[in-house]
């Protein structure tokens, strides 16, 4: 039985709100800068390899990929390798849950206590990754496995606070801001992590202790931080059905149908998303390869890589900042397309870094942090903007499972160059496509017609 037609007005919002709004991107972005991105690939393809060498395999040298095998869902798998299917498994996962999260978050209009209940389940799961250790690889792999799935389905649930919370005209603002302190607080927990790891002998912790305890904090900072949100957030609209229990999963299942259904009335939105899709793959790509690069083909020690992370978080904050003031002046879409040049000036300077040269490579971390949060928030932005309203849970999430079911691409050109030409350096410059191409075809796209063809109100600049 309907309650309120998907795009009844919310209740407006108050300043309280978005400051807390903005604390859950500070409290996520843990699990992806040191969990994810930092410690538990080496860590967990260590305990993968202390299983096969439990089981009687020599894990040394070059022979770990091809001779050191686990057992995978009753295959065996390269010990090295485990990391990889993992991160695949769980795009999978992703992008079966995440749809249907979306639905029902838009159904319900519960997204207070869907925010909570998924980043509770997160965090749990990463402060519970301390409890993989010794050779049971597989806690961990299942761990992480909820862990990330949770991460995406709140993601989804704190994408579809923003039109709710900002009017047209405020979104790019708030979108920036919210990018800006998740950088600067991922940077910041890194910092304590790094402590931690890196003072392990001074506190009487092995390395494996030193990173179950980063898990720890990991987690536990996580939902802290959460807690600031759940406080402030409140519900904006009424909900869409009466529906109790299960038939809340069922009424999801159908709103879902319904929404895809109607999806192809939106042509311009679903252009956008495709545009966005092509250049955050190549974002997403230069922020995976570039430890990669600076270690191989550049020659320089792990130190350096981990100083070049924190000033791409730090210079992220600053980057996403002043993204959103430009927003103000000059629109969102314009100062997209100009930070996609500036994408392609960074990565095409990449490709002259000198080997060895640490101020040369500190200067191309120094040019990914101005552009990365910032560009991906105003696209953010851009997209709440072209939603339907009462749709923007479900538009999220393929949203979110569209970035993740083409990321693969990116990888895969970088490795395909690198495979034929012998060198990172042409691999690297072959992904100023994404951005040529993703500006191109976002150029094209009437934004303003998109926005109308949503039924949203049009912000003064665009």
């Amino acid at each position: 039985m309907s309650r309120a037609a998907p795009g009844t007005p919310s209740a407006p919002s108050t300043e309280a709100e978005r400051r807390g709004w903005v604390f859950y991107d500070s409290a996520n972005q843990v699990f992806q800068t040191s969990v994810v991105t930092v410690f538990l690939s080496l860590y967990l393809t260590g305990v993968a390899e202390a299983d096969a060498r439990a089981r009687g395999q020599a894990c040394t040298g070059d022979s770990a990929l091809v001779d050191c095998d686990v057992s995978l869902l009753g295959t065996e798998v390269a010990a090295g390798s485990v990391f990889g299917y993992l991160i695949s498994l769980a795009t999978v996962l992703q992008v079966l849950v995440l749809p249907i999260t979306g639905a029902v978050a838009d159904r319900t209009q519960d997204k207070r206590r869907m925010l909570g209940a998924a980043a509770f389940v997160g965090a749990g799961a990463t402060a519970a990754l301390a409890f993989t250790a010794g050779t049971n690889w597989q806690v961990g792999f299942v761990l992480f496995l909820v862990a990330n799935t949770a991460y995406g389905a709140s993601i989804v649930v704190y994408y579809a606070y923003l039109p709710e919370l900002a009017g047209p005209d405020e979104r790019d603002a708030l979108s920036s801001r919210g990018w800006a302190f998740g950088y600067l607080g991922g940077g910041l927990a890194l910092v304590v992590h790094l402590v931690v790891y890196l003072g392990r002998d001074a506190i009487g912790l092995s390395e494996a202790d030193a990173v179950r305890v980063c898990f720890v904090i990991a987690g536990v900072w996580w939902a802290a931080f959460t807690l600031v949100p759940l406080r402030r957030l409140r519900r904006h609209r009424p909900p869409q059905g009466d529906e109790r229990g299960a038939a809340v999963l069922t009424a999801g299942f159908r709103q879902l149908a319904g929404t895809l259904r109607e999806a192809r009335a939106y042509p311009l939105t679903l252009a956008f998303l495709g545009c966005y899709l092509i250049f955050a793959d190549g974002i997403t790509t230069v922020a995976q390869i570039a430890g990669l690069y600076g270690e191989r083909e550049l020659l320089l020690p792990r130190e350096v890589l981990i100083v070049t992370i924190l000033i791409v978080q730090f210079v992220a904050f600053a980057g996403a900042v002043a993204h959103g003031r430009l927003a103000a002046r000059f629109g969102a879409r314009r100062t997209v397309l100009g930070s996609l040049a500036g994408w392609t000036v960074v990565v095409t300077g990449a490709y002259f870094v000198t080997a060895g040269q640490q101020l040369q490579f500190y200067a191309v971390a120094l040019g990914i942090g101005l552009l990365l949060g910032g560009t991906l928030a105003l696209t953010r932005s851009l997209f709440s903007q072209m939603v339907p309203a009462g749709r923007e849970a479900e538009y999220f999430a393929l949203y979110e499972i569209g970035e993740k079911g083409t990321s693969w691409l990116g990888p895969l050109v970088f490795a395909a160059v690198a495979d034929a030409t012998g060198s990172f350096r042409p691999a690297i410059v072959s992904l100023v496509a994404f951005f040529v191409v993703g500006g191109l075809l976002l150029a094209a796209v009437p934004v303003r017609r998109a926005i109308r063809a949503a039924g949203n109100e049009e912000p003064a600049v665009v």
